[in-house]
């Protein structure tokens, strides 16, 4: 794409607008990583069983969290482009409709979970002696998951309305008290040094079942919390605005909701598919695998965050039908995503053994957990560009071809690669990160070709699921 004087200028105007709405999902998801980080330390100390029990059933977790996030997609390509145009009474509307979705969906999840809990260790091919360990962390992860709904698809909401400071002032709360929760919980009563001082500090000696409490709380509290910033938001409070289902409402947001939600689910089922794989290779990969995807999380921080502002913006400028707008926005983000990647991919490749050894002190899980971290740094810039790409079409209510590319990249490379190597090949955890990479290259390429062309035609054209909507 050619870079005039004039596109330059527009694109040093947009990068305010762009940064305003990025920087508070950048630090809400940093404070989320950290926690994690924290919480993954906190119980590698209790050894490599504890970790391998808590990482075990990660893919689940986000396999239920990813899909109530396709519904909250919906809404905010619904709510971005409704405010575009200037139809603020018909975003509230659709707020109203996320309280049904959020009741919907957190009283399903709640029921599955606790159903299936004992179930799921199992399928994830844990070893026999960490199953009921693993199944009480998930069955107690997952009681509060009317909140966590909540916490999800309100949040959504609010960033379609270009506030992303509530989620991420929420977010950091949660983490925080998450922390809190962890220091009392998960270990026994013990002696404390602090600036040359020894005191005695209370702990409850729960350890995996600790950790699990504490983020129940804590996403407990979330949810309660968002829940109440949007009544209270001016611009998409449902105050006052029906709950019943409104199929005028409905039908647009579910035709955006499930194609995304069908990739998600079908894609986070290949993250479990993957994990089961990688734990029948045993303890040390499993631990490797999970300390080296917590790592990880953190060097994606610029990419997610500016994938929430590329969704909000790219909504709004369709919704103004400003397609000068939507081709800058397109320059900026992208040009801005390869820049901050290339720095954290950097800094993930030179500084891998070092982040592993905050979490393990095996040294077979650090020089495993390193290699795989410094192969996939390699891969990062490119991996970014079809992150972002992904959120714009999110914003333009475009998820059909999104689906169709995560269900080729997933399954006929990520999955079919690995199993190909570990059944027949003897191959191990690298072997596993490769095709996970070769996936992620494949999934840049897909995206690339398929926003060029809409950027020919038009983002709002009649495949597009809320044209003649707003």
């Amino acid at each position: 794409m050619k870079l005039t004087d004039d596109r330059v200028r527009r694109c040093r105007a947009l990068f305010p607008v762009v940064f305003t709405l990025a920087w508070p999902t950048m630090l809400e998801e940093t404070m989320q990583t950290a926690v994690q980080y924290i919480d993954t330390a906190m119980v590698g100390q209790l050894g490599t069983d504890a970790t391998a029990a808590v990482g075990s059933t990660t893919t689940v977790n986000w396999l239920i969290g990813t899909t109530v996030y396709a519904f909250g997609i919906g809404f905010l390509a619904y709510i971005s482009q409704a405010l575009g145009a200037g139809k603020g009474e018909q975003a509230k509307r659709v707020s109203a409709q996320s309280v049904l979705m959020v009741l919907l969906t957190g009283c399903l999840f709640t029921v599955l979970t606790s159903a299936f809990s004992s179930r799921v260790p199992a399928w994830m091919q844990v070893e026999p002696a960490l199953r009921p360990v693993a199944a009480r962390y998930f069955l107690i992860l997952y009681l509060p998951m009317l909140p966590r709904a909540a916490s999800v698809i309100f949040g959504t909401v609010l960033r379609a309305a270009g506030d992303t400071k509530t989620p991420m002032r929420v977010g950091v709360t949660v983490n925080l008290l998450n922390v809190l929760l962890n220091f009392l919980l998960i270990y026994h009563t013990r002696t404390v040094s602090l600036f040359g001082l020894e005191f005695r500090m209370w702990g409850a000696g729960l350890e995996v079942t600790g950790a699990a409490i504490a983020s129940a709380v804590s996403f407990t509290f979330g949810g309660i919390a968002i829940t109440a910033a949007l009544w209270r938001h001016p611009t998409v409070s449902p105050k006052g605005y029906p709950v019943r289902p409104d199929r005028s409402v409905l039908r647009p947001i579910m035709r955006v909701a499930l194609p995304n939600m069908a990739q998600r689910f079908t894609t986070s089922l290949g993250y479990v598919v993957f994990a089961a794989m990688i734990n029948s290779l045993g303890d040390v990969s499993t631990a490797a695998h999970t300390v080296a995807n917590t790592v990880e999380s953190a060097f994606y921080i610029p990419g997610y965050g500016m994938q929430a502002a590329a969704a909000t913006l790219m909504g709004n400028a369709i919704g103004k039908r400003d397609r000068q707008r939507q081709k800058d926005l397109s320059v900026l983000i992208v040009a801005l995503e390869v820049g901050m990647m290339l720095v954290t991919g950097s800094l993930l490749f030179a500084f891998a053994p070092q982040m592993v050894r905050l979490f393990s002190h095996d040294d077979r899980v650090i020089a495993l957990g390193s290699t795989v971290l410094r192969m996939v740094a390699c891969s990062e810039p490119i991996f970014g560009v079809a992150i972002v790409l992904e959120g714009m079409l999110q914003g333009a209510g475009r998820t059909k071809a999104p689906f169709v590319f995560n269900v080729i990249g997933m399954w006929g490379v990520r999955i079919l690669g690995t199993f190909l190597f570990i059944r027949f090949l003897g191959g191990d955890l690298v072997s596993a990160w490769g095709c996970m990479i070769a996936h992620n290259l494949l999934l840049c390429l897909l995206f690339v070709l398929y926003y060029r062309k809409l950027e020919r035609t038009s983002f709002h054209g009649k495949d597009s699921h809320l044209s003649g909507v707003l």
